[in-house]
């Protein structure tokens, strides 16, 4: 018996195509059309259920490539139609409770009313549907649980030695495509654990500040850090790092009703007057606000997508100018900011 149970009830049902058992978490759902390894394999995923939202999941089979981390982070995934063999033997390598056949438009329908709920996706006979109601029910909601600290490095590691500019990053949950843009933009650079203290970082030419899992708020100390930073280098956000800025210069955040996951967001850019087409994977935002340090704005929400503090040497994205994957609009942002460090250091 494989279905998917959530905690107001409701219960959808499919078959198993990946690990045996039982996984729970916050059920969410993604727009992209493809993706679905780096998806799976992305830090911001920790502890949630994914169902995807395009018909068929697994065409082009996966590579190692692909992955945005070491390990695999969301708990299961819900697909309308899965590929294989190759996606559906990877997800029981790697673990992953699956299930194919499951009506995901109307599951998506369902979580965009009533909103992102902790479930249970199960492929696991000895477990009733009873049982598994009880499980999502009990757990607790993603509103307040730090969980950086579960995805970040421990220890400092080089990931590019030479370069134009010395970066740091901030290891919230960092993703490997964020990496390798750094990198290909010219950057030197070493990741830190979430909690590195601002003295050391301050010492870098500029510190990015990762994508990550969780809510911000319950992130005093790495807010904290954040706070202690500005001023002193050039300080980049993306996503969770984003919302630590805003947090750290007064601007407040809150839990989006479903989140923006996927690759198709429009982000009105304030400067330029441009429609930015961006990847996102969030369910927290930075509240509207018509601060003149607003340099970005979802077109779907009013949210802020982007902060720019330049007293501060610093500026912020909700979305993913590392496109990993998603369309390649806000590339330039990113090489942008590793290009204007690089002139101040030289």
């Amino acid at each position: 018996m494989s279905y998917r149970a959530l905690a107001d009830g409701t219960v959808w049902h499919g078959e198993s195509v990946g690990a045996e058992g039982y996984a729970l978490g916050e059920a969410v759902f993604t727009t992209g059309m493809s993706g679905y390894q780096e998806a799976v394999t992305d830090p911001s995923f920790e502890d949630q259920l994914i169902c995807f939202t395009a018909p068929m999941i697994g065409n082009y089979g996966v590579a190692d490539e692909r992955s945005e981390s070491a390990r695999t982070h969301a708990r299961a995934v819900l697909m309308r139609e899965a590929r294989g063999p190759e996606w559906t033997d990877w997800l029981r390598e790697h673990g992953i409770v699956a299930l194919t056949g499951i009506d995901t438009r109307s599951l998506v329908l369902h979580l965009r009313e009533a909103g992102a709920m902790q479930a249970v996706a199960v492929a696991d006979e000895s477990l009733s549907i009873e049982e598994a109601l009880s499980l999502a029910a009990g757990a607790p909601p993603m509103a307040g649980r730090a969980l950086c600290a579960a995805v970040s490095t421990t220890e400092p590691y080089v990931f590019r030695e030479s370069g134009g500019a010395r970066i740091a990053v901030l290891d919230y949950g960092v993703k490997n495509s964020v990496l390798r843009r750094l990198a290909k933009a010219g950057a030197a650079v070493t990741v830190h654990p979430h909690d590195t203290d601002a003295d050391e970082l301050a010492g870098y030419d500029g510190v990015l500040l990762s994508p990550g899992p969780g809510d911000p708020e319950p992130l005093a100390a790495e807010t904290e850090i954040v706070r202690e930073l500005l001023g002193r280098t050039h300080v980049l956000g993306i996503c969770l790092g984003h919302q630590l800025i805003a947090r750290a210069t007064g601007h407040e955040t809150y839990k989006l009703p479903f989140g923006h996951r996927g690759a198709n967001h429009p982000v009105h850019e304030r400067l330029s007057g441009r429609v930015l087409v961006t990847s996102q994977n969030h369910g927290f935002a930075v509240a509207s606000s018509e601060a003149a340090e607003v340099s970005h704005v979802s077109l779907y929400d009013g949210t802020v997508e982007g902060l720019d503090l330049p007293d501060l040497r610093a500026r912020s994205l909700q979305f993913h100018p590392e496109a990993g994957p998603g369309p390649h609009d806000a590339w330039p942002l990113l090489e942008a900011w590793v290009n204007e460090v690089s002139d101040a250091a030289a």
